[in-house]
């Protein structure tokens, strides 16, 4: 949705500045200028602020918050369905059925049935790692929920901290648009014999930099980090879910127990209902 919204904004605008008469002839040729001007200074603002990885990283994210939609109630009855499954083979099985599953998650044939779980490379870990330690040591619950909540929060400062440099190249961009504006000023003092029309043209150009640096900021670039947050906070419920499930496993639940924790810490409107998940489980259970 998020090259839909962008559409949005720029109709809007340019729509509503065509419609009241304005001519977007003086903005198109100012524009390539004045972009230089700000985008070059935001972008190399942004270099100078970051480390390379949070740069790339900030360009990945952004990139992905145009098409991305995070995980949705069926991957969640995916992701459910699969827990279910490795935890239903442990407890029958023992530990040694599972082992294989957990070390080459790629070539599992549980893991690979769920593409929506294999594609989440965090989650892949997040659950493979979990179980690792948790069959190779003694642990309590407690000692799981506090060891996967500092996953989490391991997982996810990395990821703000791009999101946080996204949105700074956003707040700089006013300025750096009124910097555009002044240089344009600047160039407009030289032409001051010139007539008024000249002077006219050279003064709108000015201005279109301090439209860009606002428009910029409001319109593009802090919405996408807005979305980035968005995003972050939406894979990192995905977590929860394993989390919640895999803590109640430790606690020696049974996997349609440890499955119900998971499905309770799910937000309503992703939530799969009991009725759906309970056919979910039920597909497993006839399969096996």
């Amino acid at each position: 949705m998020g090259f839909v919204g962008l559409l949005v904004v720029f109709g809007m605008v340019f729509g509503a500045f065509l419609l009241e008469g304005g001519h977007l002839a003086v903005i198109i040729h100012a524009a390539p200028f004045e972009v230089m001007i700000i985008g070059g200074a935001a972008f190399g603002a942004y270099i100078v602020a970051n480390p390379m990885k949070t740069i790339k990283m900030g360009i990945k994210m952004g990139l992905k918050s145009m098409t991305a939609k995070g995980p949705q109630k069926q991957d969640y009855v995916e992701l459910l369905q699969m827990l279910f499954q490795l935890f239903q083979l442990f407890r029958k099985d023992g530990p040694q059925a599972v082992e294989k599953h957990i070390e080459n998650p790629d070539k599992s044939e549980i893991f690979s049935a769920y593409p929506s779980f294999m594609h989440n490379h965090h989650a892949v870990h997040f659950l493979c790692d979990t179980m690792k330690i948790t069959l190779s040591a003694d642990l309590s619950p407690f000692d799981v929920d506090e060891l996967l909540d500092g996953d989490i929060k391991a997982i996810h400062s990395e990821e703000h901290l791009a999101q946080h440099a996204v949105q700074n190249v956003a707040d700089g961009f006013p300025g750096l648009g009124i910097v555009a504006a002044v240089l344009g000023i600047v160039k407009t003092m030289e032409h001051l014999t010139e007539g008024t029309e000249t002077i006219g043209k050279l003064v709108a150009a000015a201005l279109v930099g301090t439209m860009i640096g606002v428009f910029g900021a409001y319109g593009m670039i802090g919405p996408t980090a807005g979305k980035i947050a968005a995003d972050i906070e939406s894979d990192g419920r995905y977590l929860q879910a394993i989390k919640a499930a895999m803590v109640a496993l430790q606690r020696g639940a049974p996997p349609i127990v440890c499955i119900e924790y998971a499905r309770r810490s799910i937000q309503p409107e992703e939530r799969p209902s009991f009725d759906e998940v309970d056919k979910a489980t039920k597909e497993i259970k006839k399969a096996a």
